[in-house]
């Protein structure tokens, strides 16, 4: 397993804005990361994502590193900030914005 986590905080180090997804940007593969892609899509903010389904021992290697049970799992400037409920629910308040913002990520006015 070192060698997935070390993959997992390379990934979340060398990235502003990571999201692990079950499919692509372009196709995701389930609703739940669709919507976190329309949402960082929509604030035009740049991000790198790896495809779970491609990958089991990633796939299972994020839910221990994260201590997080589910997929879509976002990450800023190496911080985990949560699945598809907690980032809607950011991104309807406001903190989404803000935290992109105060993190140095460029967000689309």
């Amino acid at each position: 397993m070192a060698a997935i986590d070390a993959r997992i905080q390379s990934d979340i180090d060398t990235n502003d804005v990571f999201l692990y997804m079950k499919g692509t940007p372009i196709f995701p593969q389930c609703g739940f990361s669709a919507r976190v892609i329309q949402i960082l899509t929509h604030m035009g903010v740049p991000f790198k994502s790896a495809n779970v389904l491609e990958d089991d021992e990633l796939r299972d290697g994020i839910k221990s590193f994260s201590q997080w049970p589910t997929i879509p799992q976002l990450y800023v400037k190496g911080e985990f900030v949560g699945g598809c409920d907690i980032v809607t629910e950011m991104f309807q308040s406001g903190e989404l914005e803000s935290l992109l913002k105060e993190s140095g990520v460029p967000v689309k006015a």
